[in-house]
């Protein structure tokens, strides 16, 4: 039964593996068996040493997807990368009737632009090789939901929603599985003002069924699971790590 969550000689790219929700999903993945190439357009040296720590492997790969397109050539470049975790993103905040074109560009273009053309590069190397591969993109609550003062977010990630859907309509018959994971309210830095905000966090808390905040090592644990054979058979599927907060 084990054998069906090993990544064993299995080789991960882990987009925006510096911190957070992108490094907890890397280190899981390494605990799995996989040798985990850490992308990032920051250090993710602090990575590579938790996952080395223990007993893992893994290796840094500088990627800066503030250009979409930084991403097209880096599969000529490696050996074989059998799973794809398409985690790295960026927020702006701003009413909707202030939104800049600036902002609005810079999210759409690393949320949804350069998951789709890395992702497209990272099928052609599969098919290039006859091999198979698994894509683990990072939704949002907010491909469900509308969320507020977040306009690029809420279109890029329902856009990453629907190209998950769309690419795993195309290539599940090829051999590659594509899905995504949409977290609820993990505790990682980027949540640190909501969580010491103490109304914030009580209407939060309130609204999630376990009663707790989640932890990145939750998003880990579901990366695992869709990129092992256990997944085999999961093609488009939206995965809520949230604690329960839609069904609520």
């Amino acid at each position: 039964m084990s054998d069906l969550f090993s990544l064993k000689d299995k080789t991960a790219l882990v987009t925006g593996s510096n911190t957070g929700i992108g490094q907890a999903i890397a280190v899981s993945l390494a605990k799995a068996g996989a040798s985990v190439i850490c992308a990032g357009r920051s250090s993710v040296d602090e990575t590579i040493g938790l996952i080395t720590k223990a007993g893992g492997k893994a290796s840094s790969l500088k990627l800066d997807l503030s250009d979409p397109m930084a991403g097209k050539d880096i599969f000529d470049h490696l050996g074989p990368v059998d799973i794809l975790v398409n985690n790295a993103g960026i927020i702006r905040r701003n009413d909707a009737v202030d939104f800049t074109e600036e902002d609005w560009d810079a999210v759409m273009d690393v949320n949804l632009k350069a998951v789709f053309f890395l992702t497209q590069a990272f099928a052609r190397a599969v098919f290039a090789r006859n091999g198979t591969g698994k894509v683990v993109n990072i939704a949002s609550m907010l491909s469900f939901q509308g969320g507020i003062r977040v306009p690029s977010y809420t279109a890029s990630k329902s856009g990453v929603a629907g190209l998950t859907k769309l690419l795993a309509n195309e290539w599940a018959a090829k051999g590659i599985n594509v899905n995504a994971i949409a977290p609820g309210y993990i505790e990682t830095n980027n949540t640190e003002a909501l969580r010491n905000d103490a109304a914030r966090n009580k209407a939060i808390l309130e609204r999630i069924p376990a009663g707790r905040w989640g932890d990145a090592e939750d998003i880990g644990g579901a990366a695992v699971f869709l990129a092992s054979p256990a997944a085999k058979y999961i093609h488009g599927a939206i995965l809520n790590v949230d604690g329960g907060w839609l069904a609520r």
